[in-house]
């Protein structure tokens, strides 16, 4: 099983600055993440001015440090920019950091291209991985599936695919404690013909070059909310479009119940007996309860948390933070994609060589 370092010894780089709802949402979340438990040490990262008095409102905050940072990345900064001359900002401050070892995860609700390009500049890829991903958590029949990519590449070659399962299948297993996540490829169909040469051809390489893995070959959209794998496969553009698809879906049934046991007097009376279920079931599709995404592929963990959360959604990433910051997976990382590429490059140079003799011969 995997090996995890105590929970003490987790300190977390809290962006507290970004997002829609400024640095009390996010004091307030973290507090929240205390008394859900939280044993990580924080560091929040922002104007100490502003900061000082929002987390001097909760005792539970009583020994977080605070690093001090001039100014904040906006939701409408391009990633250029804040590359070029955001290097006293709290996003790339949080980042810092990580990069130099003084803190084991980050997490933001700042802007995602900042975070993204500012993990990069900072962090770099894990070795042998072409492109970082962004996962989303899927609330399913089984408890939750990992989707990846869910926004950060539009396009994913067959190689790209490829690291993206494998990430996947090491986040899920350090996040969810499970030695050997179950892993799909979203394709238009689960039968092997189906879907372009781009998708068949990473199917085929992770069939043959990583044996490993449980790799359980082709998923539908239906699929993910099924839960019938831990680990679904994508490229950002389909991934991103499956994700706001099935958030708007959750919304407009939301919205159906609530006009439902509102529209009449019978109704609320009927809701009010319900009232310990309906409550179970708001948990259960709450966003707040998922909210966390990790950018995949950064040679240090960085959680990036909805712009627009709420304090219970904050607490959420947050620990989601601690949990995968002990028992980190970059080197697993590493190591798999570089021993899988090399099967498949020696796989398909054998395969060459075959076709190379005469038919008669073979």
């Amino acid at each position: 099983m995997i090996r995890r370092k105590p929970a003490s010894d987790v300190t977390l780089a809290v962006d507290a600055m970004g997002g829609d709802n400024g640095p009390e949402t996010v004091a307030a979340g973290a507090a929240v993440a205390v008394a859900r438990g939280l044993k990580a040490k924080l560091m929040f990262v922002g104007d100490r001015a502003v900061l000082e008095p929002a987390i001097a409102r909760h005792d539970a905050l009583a020994h977080a440090d605070i690093r001090h940072a001039d100014s904040v990345v906006s939701m409408t900064d391009k990633p250029m920019h804040i590359l070029r001359r955001g290097q006293d900002t709290s996003m790339w401050r949080s980042i810092a950091a990580a990069a130099e070892g003084d803190a084991d995860a980050v997490v933001s609700c700042g802007n995602t291209g900042a975070l993204m390009a500012v993990g990069l500049a900072q962090l770099k890829k894990i070795k042998g991985v072409d492109r970082p991903a962004a996962t989303a958590l899927w609330p399913t029949n089984r408890g939750r599936t990992v989707v990846l990519d869910v926004g950060a590449n539009v396009e994913a070659d067959a190689n790209q695919l490829v690291q993206f399962a494998i990430m996947g299948e090491a986040f899920f297993r350090s996040l969810m404690n499970v030695e050997k996540p179950t892993v799909g490829l979203l394709n238009v169909g689960a039968e092997d013909l189906k879907g372009h040469e781009l998708i068949r051809t990473a199917a085929g390489i992770l069939r043959e070059a990583d044996p490993a893995m449980a790799f359980k070959g082709f998923v539908e959209g239906n699929d993910i909310s099924a839960g019938v794998v831990d680990v679904v496969v994508t490229d950002g553009f389909t991934g991103n479009v499956a994700l706001k698809s099935a958030e708007g879906a959750a919304r407009l049934v939301g919205g159906w119940v609530r006009e439902t046991l509102t529209g009449t007097l019978n109704a609320k009376l009927g809701a009010l007996l319900m009232a310990p279920g309906l409550r179970k079931l708001k948990d259960r599709i709450d966003p707040s309860s998922v909210n966390g995404g990790v950018l995949l592929g950064l040679n240090g963990l960085v959680v990036k948390s909805h712009g627009g959360s709420d304090a219970r959604g904050v607490a959420s990433a947050i620990q989601m933070a601690a949990d995968l910051a002990r028992a980190p997976f970059h080197d697993e990382v590493a190591q798999t994609v570089a021993a899988v590429m090399a099967r498949s490059s020696d796989l398909a140079e054998s395969r060459d060589n075959n076709t190379d003799i005469p038919i008669a011969a073979q």
